[in-house]
């Protein structure tokens, strides 16, 4: 009998790495993107991020581990819309085989101006409204790549689609509270265009669309005269940029910063562990700078 139990505790063993490799191995280039796949694909995938919290993906620069990554991954999770710049390459450099899924087809998205130039806005995220966009592109790609279980990333992504539901509810709710006059933010690169046209909020930052721009001295006292003119009381920085240049602008305004908002990254902060819990941070961050006295 013992014979028998040991010979069975081999099996089940053996058996173990097997079960274990039954997952969906796919990759997300950065934190808030992760987050959002591992919402879909739950306990059935296994996600592994590029760009980790805290960190800048406008100036990542890919490393040898990141080949290796993607070498085990089935599927590989973009932002697109030129957010990433340094993908394509590397992507073409690694010899990636599997499926790569542009989380933000389909997103009408918005052009600014950057250096005299008109670009294409990456920033999607911030509307609520295109966080359901990629909900439905990862729940489309997780399918694609296991059809056997698409029932499950269905339900998956129709459970957290309905939470981002709510909460853009409560985003307008919030947001309607404040005087539309007191509706101005300075922030450190222009990350919040696409939440500023969903929800009512003007936003200004001396960087432009990625923080490899450097701020002119010309834009920066512009701003600092529009603050003063127009007395905003929203001034932040970001949780994975430099926060010297919002200093400097708050010291010669006498805006105090309100805080970190959590911008193009997830945190490792209190607040920012998730692509929900980054936007009701910055929500609440944001009404309350605006709140202040004018």
């Amino acid at each position: 009998m013992k014979k028998l139990i040991l010979i069975g505790l081999s099996l089940a063993a053996l058996a173990a790495p097997a079960i274990a490799d039954a997952k969906l191995h796919v990759t997300a280039s950065f934190s808030i993107l992760g987050d959002m796949v591992k919402r879909v694909g739950g306990d059935l995938v296994d996600v592994s991020t590029i760009v980790g919290p805290d960190a800048d993906t406008h100036v990542y620069e890919p490393k040898p581990a990141d080949v290796q990554l993607i070498s085990k991954s089935q599927v590989l999770f973009v932002n697109g819309l030129g957010f990433e710049g340094w993908m394509t390459r590397f992507v073409d450099s690694s010899g990636f085989k599997g499926q790569v899924v542009t989380v933000s087809a389909g997103v009408a998205s918005r052009q600014m101006e950057d250096d005299g130039k008109e670009i294409t806005d990456p920033h999607a995220w911030q509307n609520l409204a295109n966080g359901l966009i990629y909900v439905r592109n990862i729940e489309l790609g997780l399918c694609a790549a296991d059809p056997t279980d698409c029932g499950t990333f269905k339900q998956n992504a129709d459970a957290y689609s309905a939470e981002i539901t709510a909460l853009d509810t409560e985003v307008k709710a919030a947001i309607a509270k404040v005087e539309v006059q007191k509706r101005l933010v300075i922030t450190t690169h222009d990350a919040f265009g696409y939440f500023g046209a969903a929800y009512g909020v003007k936003f200004e930052a001396p960087e432009g669309f990625s923080t490899e721009s450097e701020a002119a001295a010309g834009d920066v006292a512009k701003l600092i005269t529009q603050i003063k003119a127009q007395h905003a009381t929203a001034l932040f920085f970001e949780n994975m940029s430099d926060p010297r240049l919002i200093e400097q602008i708050g010291r010669e305004t006498g805006v105090n910063p309100g805080g970190k908002l959590f911008a193009d990254a997830l945190s490792q902060d209190e607040g920012g562990g998730s692509y929900l819990e980054f936007f009701r941070h910055n929500v609440k961050l944001l009404v309350a700078a605006m709140s202040g006295p004018a």
